[in-house]
Formats: structure tokens, C-alpha cells, sequence
């Protein structure tokens, strides 16, 4: 009888493996766009790689997807007068301070919420995610996410559908990008939300969150392992005095446009 030959164990760290997984993904995705060969960086790769464990089969369809996704949806087309309607009243947004370790943080206000649109929301939080990969410094490639459930209540709460498409958007297309998630101050009421949300997310993404409240110091500390308190906003439990202005954000926003033009190779205006 003939003994199958052993597959030998992928090891992530060995760079010899990781290249040669590369190059298997590479293959497997075939010919791309110009757009898609900027997006398919080899940190693109590593990532849908990661989330799929490396298998390439898996990540090479997972990214397809992405790039279905990517065409149709046209996310790095989003500018911010598409969005400056939903971004009003402070309920997401890059924040002006980054973590310990330099990574952009992304500052959402849930009990802010000021429309009932499916779409303006999802095309909101795509816009906030690109404007935030932008954004990293070099040699950071995931975020933090800061969410504020200070004065939420169930009539907050986002519609199935809005959630559903959102988890999926995160999780199929921003693979491995977020780094730690602090659910800052949530309600009791809201753990009835939380385990429905639970169904459409991850076992990784699930285990990133964190629950912290303000008048606990033991939670707080895990807070402060990542975000200076120094530059944490007062309402964080910080010693910062800001808030969101919207008219300063858009002047923000507005600049940033431009630079995602320039990236993307579109005209300016």
C-alpha cells in the first residue's frame, strides 16, 4: 500500500512559507485591474491570508469577493460631502489623538444617531474606514475603535439590517484590520443587542472587544493600556478637554479628499 505524503504544518513565521503563500495568492486572484493592483498590496494579501489562516484557496475567494464588492461599490470614490449629512453630529469619526503605539483611533457615538438611512449610514462607516487606513502612520495597518454608548437607549439601537450589512462590510472587506474595540459605558439593556450581533460577527473579532465603564478603575486600566489618558478625551476618562466640531472635521475631511484622490490616481476636483 501506498502511504500518503505528509503535508508539512505552515508556519507563519517562517518567511520562506509566508512567501511562498504570497505568490500562491497571487496566482489565484489572476490578472487585475489598475485600481486592483494597487489595492492587492502584499500587506492586502497577508491580511485576507490571516483571516482565512492562511488557507489560499479560501483568502484568494474571500478577496475576489472583495474586489466584486470594491468595483461595485466604488468605496475610495466616497467623498465627504456624500457624507457630511450623517457625520453631523460627532456619531463617528477619526479622532484627532491615536493610540499608544501610533494607530489611528475611530471615535463612534451611537446615541448620536441623526438619520434613518440604510445606505447614507454604510456608505458613512466605508467612508470613515478608508479616510482611516489613510490615515495610519507607516508601519501600522490596524485601528482602534472607541465606541461611546453614553446615553443610548434601545430606541438607538441600529435596525437588523443596518447592522447586518455593517458586520459584513467590517468582516468580509476590512479583514484584520481592527485592532482592540473599547465598548465605553454600555447599558445593561444593551447586552440583549450585543448578543444578536454576536451571531453575525467572528470568534476573532469577538475576542478585540472589550467592555470598560468610567467608574471602574480595574476596566479603565485596560482603556489606558492602549490610549494615553493624557490625550483621552474628559468624557473617556482622559484629561483632554475636546469635543467634535464639525466644521473643523470637514476642513479635515476635505483635505483628506484631495490626498485620496492623488492615492487612487483621480483628478483632484
Amino acid at each position: 500500500m501506498f502511504r500518503r505524503k505528509n503535508t508539512p504544518l505552515f508556519n507563519a513565521s517562517d518567511a520562506e512559507q509566508r512567501e511562498a503563500k504570497i505568490n500562491e495568492m497571487r496566482a489565484a486572484i489572476g490578472l487585475l485591474s489598475a485600481r486592483g493592483e494597487k489595492y492587492c498590496n502584499e500587506s492586502c494579501l497577508i491580511k485576507y491570508l490571516e483571516a482565512r489562516n492562511w488557507n489560499v484557496e479560501k483568502s484568494s475567494k474571500m478577496l475576489v469577493e472583495s474586489l466584486k464588492w470594491r468595483e461595485g461599490t466604488r468605496p475610495e470614490n466616497i467623498r465627504w460631502p456624500d457624507v457630511s449629512g450623517e457625520a453631523k453630529t460627532g456619531k463617528m469619526y477619526r479622532a484627532s489623538f491615536p493610540d499608544r503605539e501610533g494607530k489611528t483611533v475611530i471615535v463612534m457615538r451611537p446615541a448620536k444617531q441623526n438619520t434613518s438611512s440604510h445606505e447614507g449610514q454604510v456608505q458613512h462607516l466605508v467612508y470613515t474606514l478608508e479616510n482611516a487606513i489613510r490615515s495610519l502612520p507607516e508601519g501600522q495597518d490596524k485601528m482602534v475603535w472607541l465606541i461611546d454608548f453614553t446615553g443610548w437607549t434601545l430606541a438607538h439601537a441600529t435596525p437588523i439590517k443596518t447592522a447586518r450589512e455593517s458586520m459584513s462590510v467590517l468582516q468580509n472587506h476590512y479583514p484584520e484590520r481592527l485592532a482592540v474595540a473599547f465598548l465605553f459605558n454600555a447599558p445593561k439593556v444593551f447586552e440583549a443587542s450585543f448578543k444578536v450581533l454576536k451571531v453575525f460577527a467572528d470568534k476573532k473579532t469577538i475576542q478585540k472587544l472589550h467592555f470598560v465603564y468610567k467608574e471602574n478603575e480595574e476596566s479603565m486600566k485596560t482603556l489606558y493600556e492602549h490610549i494615553d489618558p493624557e490625550v483621552l478625551p474628559v468624557d473617556f476618562g482622559g484629561k483632554t478637554n475636546v469635543t467634535y466640531n464639525h466644521e473643523d472635521y470637514s476642513k479635515l475631511m476635505t483635505k483628506d479628499d484631495i490626498k485620496t484622490a492623488s492615492f487612487w490616481a483621480e483628478d483632484g476636483n
